[in-house]
């Protein structure tokens, strides 16, 4: 069932099971904001359960690209194009959001993202690869993020 993000009354819907819910929405709805106001996109999101090839693709950019697994479940999903770019994101029972950015005709701008909820620990699989810059938001406290770039073809 598709579930259209809003960030102006932000909604647990889908994340109740996170121990950092409150934050997880907030930083879901973050990412709804972002796409609302630099694409006219709004941010729909779908249960993991129903969208596995969503979750299996992320997992595979993540193994090949980096040798990494995560261990949280997957709650929520998320696919679109905007201006030649795929973006596919995962929601995490932890409070991660993982998100592919895949640009269609432009191999050298592909690049995966995490952002870490307010209040969750770094996850022992990105811990020691990874440094996470803070930023602030009014929907999610201080969300911490990093990234690297894709190399390879999916």
């Amino acid at each position: 069932m598709v579930h259209i993000v809003d960030f102006v009354n932000v909604s647990l819907s889908g994340l109740e099971s996170s121990p950092v819910a409150q934050s997880l929405a907030g930083l879901r709805a973050n990412e709804a904001r972002y796409f609302k106001n630099k694409y006219n996109h709004d941010f729909a999101v779908i249960p993991a359960a129903e969208s596995k090839d969503k979750v299996d693709f992320v997992n595979n950019v993540l193994l090949k690209e980096r040798n990494l697994v995560i261990s949280s479940k997957p709650l929520e999903t998320s696919e679109f194009v905007v201006e030649g770019i795929r973006f596919t994101y995962v929601f995490y029972e932890s409070g991660l959001g993982i998100n592919v950015m895949y640009t269609l005709d432009n191999p050298k701008k592909r690049a995966v993202g995490f952002k870490l909820s307010e209040g969750m620990e770094v996850p022992e699989e990105l811990e020691p690869k990874f440094k996470f810059a803070r930023q602030k938001s009014k929907l999610a406290g201080t969300i911490r993020g990093s990234f690297f770039v894709i190399k390879g073809e999916y």
